[in-house]
């Protein structure tokens, strides 16, 4: 670097932002880029929000909402449904306190699950030669039915999930299905908008656990600004 070179970061000494002034600009360009769409305005939260996770602004044209998504998706973090989640790296992502500005009530401990690591679930995969994924969706039963599941890595749990829908009448209140990679990726989430149950969905091969934690903390603002409009109007 030149002697006379300055440094970029000292724009930011001399004109400090805060995190939350940085999310402001941010999504305001983001409005600005994207321009006009067909998502509602609670949808585009969820969007916008995916978008700023990834700086990918295809997610347009990829992210999918059943009609019923948004209003289940408030009910259920106002009454804190249990949240199942693919993977633990979604677990450690989800903010506490995001939820407890929804439902003060909500533990993370408690209330978010996840069972990959279990140690009876790699038993029980060792002795079918089936992944993880699927016999951890299986352990979470009572969880799911009533539940909100977030996938942003197993298609195979999300088959799993299809199923027990379709043959044992478990019935999430939300699935966020946006499990990324090759194999079993795209019939997963092709079924998955069949069954009639609330969703939210990434088309094609594209998810994982970054984009499925912003989808989740999307929700929980919705939600709160929901809680706090309606505390408002009852004033």
């Amino acid at each position: 670097m030149s002697e006379n070179k300055r440094p970029i970061v000292y724009n930011l000494y001399e004109k400090p932002m805060k995190p939350e002034e940085i999310e402001e600009a941010s999504f305001a360009a983001i409005d600005a880029e994207a321009g006009e769409h067909s998502f509602s305005p609670e949808e585009w939260i969820v969007v916008r929000r995916m978008i700023h996770t990834t700086a990918d602004f295809s997610l347009i044209n990829d992210a999918v909402f059943s009609s019923d998504a948004m209003e289940s998706a408030s009910n259920a973090l106002a009454d804190k449904a249990p949240i199942y989640v693919d993977s633990n790296m979604i677990r450690s992502g989800i903010s506490e306190a995001r939820l407890k500005a929804v439902n003060s009530s909500y533990n993370k401990e408690a209330d978010i699950a996840c069972h990959i690591a279990d140690s009876d679930i790699a038993d029980e995969c060792k002795e079918a030669g089936l992944p993880r994924s699927l016999f951890a969706v299986r352990k979470a039963k009572k969880i799911l039915d009533g539940g909100i599941a977030i996938f942003g890595n197993a298609p195979v749990a999300l088959l799993e999930l299809n199923k027990m829908i379709l043959e044992e009448g478990v019935k999430p209140v939300l699935i966020i299905g946006m499990p990324v990679g090759f194999i079993h990726v795209l019939e997963s989430k092709e079924e998955l908008a069949l069954l009639g149950v609330p969703f939210i969905a990434l088309k094609g091969r594209r998810g994982g656990s970054p984009i499925a934690v912003s989808v989740i903390h999307s929700l929980c603002a919705i939600a709160t600004a929901r809680k706090k409009e309606a505390q408002t109007v009852s004033q």
